[in-house]
């Protein structure tokens, strides 16, 4: 027998709850006036090692890299803003105006060791606003990851917010991590003592180091002017909107392309991976990847982490599978049932028996297929017009024709 790949997930009796979920964020991403995007799966290597970063670990580590027949080296997408600012620029959407919004929802790969809510093919949901550089455009970003969180019921999460700076800045804070962390460097894990020349930044969220980064020197007592401003009045835009928050400077994303606000949504309850939504701005990657330069700010959701959270809650919605499932009495009618499922099917979900069974066994089949009504389909009813509607919560019974069946079935 050949099994899934290990980090890899059917999603079977469950689909239903991912679809739901992923209709209310489109909804809520079309209502704030974000149209869809859809990238491919896989790009060129170098569009990631140029836009998320060489010395990142996802660029290190986690990419499935592999080089095609054309001799090609090409990588599956480990995130979805380097697509879509390589579209972005590749398509010169900046030229239909800014700023441009696009959300995205689909599976990303990253080489990982599973865990909960963490896979290997592991699917996210995103945004990315490209050409405001304003404080606004932040908020506006992080509005649309708070409602969207709201739109499927999900409560007890957190915003954390933090500035980490530009290529002003940065440089200095960095410098002064090193200083910090140097006498540490003995201490310090083994992904945490080669980060130390490589990505700095990235021993403050450090799970295992948690408690030196306590001590660690405050990227906010390190920005320079412009971004102190910028980062005021996110907060001050965000007070104004009541929307609850907490400085973390802990926060700094694993990404290269982050620049001044990064924030994160955490959900407490589901331990130490409660990352649910991670964003911020990037004003340098579209010139990264041989665009013009152009502000840009946004977010990603994990799926499995959030249908994660929405179980925890208990606010998974309740599924039925079929409005009304239609009963033939007799080989003879089923060809009257087929006819009548192709017309209902329009309007409502439908199902009929394709097995062949007796009217008890098909009963017993709709009942199991958790149908909210049977019709009941024998000679006389078709001869009369009037079906048998057995509503399956009471047991109620009523002679209907086709259409008044219908409106009884939609208004319940």
């Amino acid at each position: 027998m050949i099994k899934r790949i290990k980090g890899t997930n059917d999603i079977i009796e469950n689909a239903y709850i991912w679809e739901w979920v992923e209709n209310k964020f489109r909804n809520v991403a079309e209502h704030f006036g974000f149209s869809e995007i859809r990238t491919p799966i896989f790009e060129a290597t170098e569009l990631f090692d140029r836009g998320v970063g060489k010395e990142t670990d996802i660029v290190q580590k986690e990419m499935y890299t592999f080089e095609d027949k054309g001799g090609r080296s090409v990588t599956l997408r480990p995130e979805g803003t380097a697509p879509v600012m390589r579209a972005f620029v590749e398509y010169n959407l900046a030229s239909k105006g800014l700023p441009q919004k696009f959300f995205y929802i689909g599976p990303m790969f990253r080489y990982e060791r599973p865990q909960a809510g963490r896979l290997r093919q592991f699917h996210q949901y995103g945004i990315e606003l490209i050409g405001s550089s304003l404080p606004i455009a932040d908020v506006y970003t992080i509005l649309v990851a708070i409602e969207s969180l709201k739109a499927i019921g999900l409560e007890n999460f957190k915003l954390k917010i933090n500035s980490t700076g530009c290529e002003k800045c940065r440089p200095s804070y960095k410098e002064a991590l090193k200083e910090y962390y140097k006498p540490l460097l003995d201490e310090l894990c083994s992904d945490c003592k080669t980060r130390y020349n490589r990505n700095i930044l990235r021993l403050l969220d450090c799970k295992r180091d948690a408690e030196y980064a306590k001590s660690a020197p405050n990227i906010l007592d390190y920005l320079c002017d412009d971004c102190k401003v910028h980062f005021e009045e996110l907060k001050s835009l965000l007070d104004k909107l009541n929307v609850e928050y907490e400085v973390d400077p802990s926060i700094v994303r694993g990404l290269d392309y982050y620049t001044r606000t990064v924030f994160e949504i955490k959900y407490p309850l589901l331990g130490a991976q409660d990352a649910i939504i991670g964003g911020g701005r990037y004003d340098n990657l579209v010139e990264e990847l041989g665009g013009t330069s152009t502000p840009s700010v946004g977010f990603a959701a994990g799926m499995e982490r959030i249908i994660l959270a929405l179980k925890t809650e208990e606010k998974i919605p309740s599924f039925q599978d079929v409005d009304l499932y239609i009963v033939a009495v007799g080989d003879d009618q089923r060809a009257d049932v087929l006819k009548i499922a192709k017309e209902l099917s329009k309007v409502l979900r439908v199902d009929v028996d394709l097995m062949g069974r007796k009217v008890k066994s098909q009963f017993k089949n709709a009942s199991k297929g958790n149908a909210r009504y049977v019709l009941v389909v024998g000679e006389d009813e078709v001869r009369s017009g009037l079906y048998t509607l057995k509503r399956m919560s009471d047991g109620t019974q009523m002679r209907l024709p086709i259409d008044e069946v219908v409106k009884t079935v939609k208004d319940s």
